[in-house]
């Protein structure tokens, strides 16, 4: 369980030799992973609990009175309760595991959207993953709601006033990222959720990009559903959480029928279990929910405020040096941004440059990132995007420069 107040120094190699995978050499280069936006790598500590839970603890959870049962179910809701604290949930049933971000913002336009009626109103965000888009089309298209969408500048800031005049009695629920994947602009959920609040309307937050470089206080915000992902927390894959108010959730149906998320099953009637069971229908992934709880347990020994500290100043020193660049353009320059650095280089195909990155051990992302309209809006097919962690270091930034104008020289 989560130690409060007992903080591990902020030492790059010490945390750099706990990650297995960054010790590897890709086509005869140390790999420099620069790809943390789509997914994190895993400390040992995670991968030594995976495996000790399919080696020693396997077995179906909640269901069996016989030990190896009741040990995984007391190590699966143990994490549940670590995430709780992590996120400083109310209560540990308000935290919902799920295969991830996707998955939360799904069950929210599903079940939050059954009790919506026609004309009612969504609000989103022009920088939003498609994972934040088409759930609330489909929506619309199911409840006969209408999408609204706060447009940003082209710095990839969110225009406020803007937002203030989409707002109406109409407006059910705004959903925005904390943290744009693509931009990687740190939006103002603060004022966001006090705004949404004040007509009425509830809030989900894409947390997907922000748990993993900032300290996330759901009751801190009054968020209303706060939904992120294992995979980029330094967890396993297929595994997430959706956070929302219990009073909301006890309001809205299940999503998925099935074992576990029902009280009692008559051919005639059947009654639905409590929080957090009702929308936990099925076997879960219980590796993934221990393991997730282990990541959780394992960054919130470090010092947050060092880890976002220095992925800040990854991410300045990235942009000065690339900068220096010709033709080279840095997409999302807000004022307010984390570790994300997006570019394009004049006359380049991004696919180009991240083909040539990786055969010199680099690897980054390349494409539109699941953010079609942020690329469109921007009038761009995709971005270079180089993504850094805690255990990212500046001598990396500086190889990956050097990679970057010896691709150029053979592109050009």
């Amino acid at each position: 369980m989560i130690v409060e107040n007992e903080k591990i120094p902020f030492d790059i190699n010490a945390i750099r030799a706990e990650f297995p995978v960054l010790k590897q050499k890709i086509y005869g280069k140390d790999l420099i992973y620069f790809d943390n936006g789509a997914t994190s790598q895993k400390p040992q500590v995670v991968l030594d609990a995976i495996n000790k839970y399919y080696s020693q603890e396997n077995s179906n959870i909640h269901r069996g009175v016989h030990h190896l049962s009741q040990v995984a179910t007391s190590h699966y809701e143990e994490a549940r309760t670590i995430i709780q604290k992590y996120i400083n949930a109310p209560l540990q049933e308000e935290v919902l595991f799920n295969s991830g971000t996707t998955a939360g913002i799904n069950m929210v336009a599903f079940c939050f959207g059954e009790l919506l009626t026609e004309g009612d109103e969504i609000v989103i965000s022009a920088m939003e993953h498609h994972s934040n888009i088409v759930p609330w089309q489909m929506l619309c298209e199911r409840k006969k709601c209408i999408l609204k969408v706060i447009p940003m500048t082209k710095k990839g800031e969110l225009e406020m006033d803007v937002f203030d005049n989409l707002l109406s009695n109409k407006t059910k629920l705004v959903a925005v990222s904390h943290i744009s994947n693509s931009l990687g602009t740190i939006n103002p959920i603060e004022e966001i959720i006090e705004k949404a609040h004040a007509i009425g309307a509830k809030v989900l937050i894409d947390g997907a990009q922000s748990i993993q470089h900032m300290k996330v206080d759901v009751q801190a915000l009054d968020c209303d559903f706060y939904a992120f992902s294992g995979h980029k927390v330094f967890g396993p894959t297929g595994v997430g959480v959706l956070y929302g108010k219990k009073e909301i959730l006890d309001s809205m149906p299940p999503y998925q029928g099935g074992g576990d998320m029902i009280s009692k099953v008559t051919f005639e009637k059947t009654t639905y279990n409590t929080l957090p069971h009702k929308f936990e229908a099925g076997t879960p992934h219980i590796a993934g929910g221990i393991c997730l709880g282990t990541a959780i347990e394992y960054l919130s020994k470090l010092d947050i405020d060092a880890i976002q500290k220095h992925e800040y100043e990854l991410a300045q020193y990235a942009e000065q040096e690339l900068l220096n660049i010709d033709g080279l353009r840095i997409i999302g320059t807000a004022k307010n941004k984390t570790s994300v650095v997006s570019f394009v280089i004049e006359g380049i195909h991004p696919f180009d440059i991240g083909t040539l990155l990786d055969k010199q051990g680099i690897a980054v992302r390349t494409g539109h990132h699941c953010t079609q309209p942020v690329m469109s809006f921007f009038e761009i097919p995709g971005t270079i995007r180089a993504s850094f962690a805690f255990y990212n270091t500046k001598n990396e930034i500086d190889i990956f420069i050097k990679a970057v104008n010896r691709s150029l020289k053979m592109l050009r």
